[in-house]
């Protein structure tokens, strides 16, 4: 039975000094940025996707040990053997790896560890429930809590279902960081994606509340026309 010790080492074998002098530029790991203290071993997202492809059947015990690992990578290959493992969990699997994942969410603690992750164990998980968790996520105090918030509800608009992206993007409108506005923007491109009407009706109400950056991002796919209207409402 494989545990997280061994995929500790099998990670730590591609350990490179020059990734890892620049991921903590590129995640923002300086004192007062948001990825403040975090500690990089310079492995490519591809490479830990093969790896974590290798520990499919890793337990949910040893899953929480890689996860509380203060190695991003580390916790990266943890994440994406749980979303891995959450897009062919019976119902009972995919509980636990939601409860487990909202249990640990301060290990969930930079952009690309919440969106590998919270669409598939968050989100699929939620699909057929009441979506209220989403909601007190999106009131929380922790950055990355909100951020789960709002990308969450990916797997939702995938299905065509964009109540709670537009009501979510909404509550989110008035926050202060820009990768807030960047998941919100995001998701609300994906939602005009599926229905450009409603993506508009919700501009209409909200563009001028709405941060540079979050318009910006929810414009990419409108006609050029339509981005220079709700640019000048701006």
């Amino acid at each position: 039975m494989s545990t997280a010790t061994d995929v500790q080492t099998e990670l730590n074998k591609f350990e490179n000094p020059t990734e890892s002098e620049f991921l903590p530029r590129f995640f923002k790991t300086k004192e007062g940025q948001y990825g403040h203290g975090d500690i990089f071993i310079g492995l490519r997202v591809p490479l830990t996707r093969k790896i974590a492809a290798n520990y499919k059947e890793l337990s949910l015990s040893e899953i929480k040990k890689l996860l509380q690992s203060p190695i991003h990578e580390h916790r990266l290959c943890a994440l994406i053997i749980m979303t891995n493992q959450a897009k062919k969990a019976d119902a009972a699997h995919k509980k636990a790896l939601y409860d487990l994942y909202v249990s640990q969410t301060k290990f969930v603690n930079n952009w690309d560890l919440v969106d590998t992750s919270c669409r598939d164990i968050v989100g699929g998980y939620l699909q057929n429930k009441s979506r209220e968790p989403l909601y007190k996520l999106a009131k929380s105090s922790d950055l990355w809590e909100r951020r789960i918030a709002m990308v969450s509800t990916w797997q939702f608009i995938r299905g065509g279902d964009l109540h709670d992206t537009f009501k979510i993007a909404e509550m989110l409108l008035g926050d202060t960081h820009d990768l807030i506005h960047k998941a919100v923007g995001w998701m609300l491109r994906e939602a005009g994606k599926k229905d450009e009407a409603a993506l508009k009706e919700f501009l209409d109400e909200h563009t001028h509340e709405m941060p540079r950056t979050a318009l910006r991002y929810s414009l990419e796919r409108l006609h050029s026309g339509d981005k220079m209207h709700y640019m000048r409402l701006k």
